[in-house]
């Protein structure tokens, strides 16, 4: 019996064969990506314009506080809505200036025994480290570090050397200084979202040296400390704060806790998400630094509900927020302890007005 011959395919065949398959392929990837774009337009409008007001006003505080990256709400909404969104979301301050009588700073004493978990991270001491200590913070969507300060009366105001002209990285104004730590201060002049940090908002003191003394009708105020050690916040003139006796301050906001109470957030606060860096002072005078990473998608940033919850935790009793996003920074012995990212995305800094320190004890 004859074995079957097999009959080969003719080459023309073949290759037509094999084209058909190809263009059957790449149709269904086509058709594929078509659904896959159509979806995610129609996913994209219903968020940006559809019942839930979450995504879209979440979109617009957070593009709205940012200074290059306003037109990813602009682009969508228009002037109306987008301060419809802001007037729905905004922090209401505490309206009172701070107390001083309040405060009653010790220096010397360390407790034995604490109240709670956030107590025992503050006042238990690291060995042989009098000055102060690094505490690493983490929560939904944020993570970052406070520095708590023994002695109030090493904070110091520290500012640009080429003020008007060009602000200056923290890491240098921390390293001509002698700073143990730094942090960023008050905001700074931003025209065209452009700006080098050259020129302060409001008032600034540093070293009970008056150094600007601008208009100021933001949020917040004077963030600064007295002769007497003490965390002041209010909106004041400079004769008010020379009154009270200011020797280091920045202006910015908004205020987060005033005499131990915490200012009204209404919605998300109308700050949106992103990297943040607050200052506070409990009733023993203990300062604290804190400064939150955001800007990854895991870990976008912290808003003002944060800022306070986190300030309570740690008892403050006057707390503001200072300067965020690219500007947020932390530095301990002359490095960058935190991961600052700009608005494109890499991980670096940016020059700034204005900062506290903590000077080394001989200052």
């Amino acid at each position: 019996m004859k074995k079957e011959e097999k009959i080969e395919e003719p080459k023309l065949v073949k290759k037509q064969r094999k084209e058909k398959q190809r263009r059957v392929w790449i149709k269904r990837i086509l058709i594929i990506v078509a659904i896959v774009f159509v979806v995610g337009i129609i996913t994209g409008l219903f968020l940006l314009y559809g019942p839930y007001a979450g995504f879209r006003e979440w979109l617009i505080t957070t593009a709205m506080t940012t200074r290059s990256h306003q037109y990813f709400a602009t682009w969508f909404y228009d002037d109306e809505t987008i301060q419809e969104v802001l007037n729905k979301n905004k922090v209401q301050e505490v309206d009172e200036i701070t107390d001083t009588n309040t405060i009653v700073v010790n220096t010397t004493e360390e407790q034995k025994e604490y109240a709670n978990e956030y107590e025992r991270q503050v006042l238990e001491r690291e060995p042989g480290n009098d000055d102060y200590k690094i505490i690493e913070i983490e929560g939904k969507g944020y993570s970052g570090y406070l520095a708590v300060i023994y002695d109030p009366s090493r904070v110091k105001t520290v500012y640009t050397k080429k003020l008007g002209t060009s602000g200056q990285y923290l890491t240098t104004m921390a390293k001509d200084n002698d700073a143990l730590i730094a942090i960023n201060g008050g905001g700074f002049d931003d025209p065209n979202f452009n700006s080098n940090g050259a020129s302060p908002l409001g008032i600034t003191f540093s070293g009970g040296k008056l150094i600007t003394s601008k208009s100021y009708s933001g949020s917040g105020g004077i963030i600064g400390f007295t002769e007497d050690d003490k965390l002041v916040l209010g909106k004041m003139t400079v004769k008010q704060a020379q009154e009270m006796k200011i020797r280091d301050a920045v202006t910015f906001g908004p205020f987060l806790i005033v005499n131990g109470k915490p200012s009204e957030v209404l919605g998300n606060g109308g700050w949106g998400t992103a990297p943040r860096t607050a200052i506070g002072q409990r009733k023993d005078g203990i300062v604290l630094f804190l400064v939150i990473d955001g800007r990854t998608v895991t870990r976008p940033g912290a808003d003002m509900n944060d800022l306070i919850e986190i300030m309570q935790n740690y008892g403050a009793y006057n707390a503001a927020n200072l300067d965020g996003g690219t500007s947020s920074v932390m530095v301990v012995n002359g490095e960058i302890i935190n991961d600052p990212i700009d608005s494109t995305g890499a991980h670096k800094t940016r020059f700034i007005s204005t900062g506290f320190i903590l000077t080394k004890e001989d200052d």
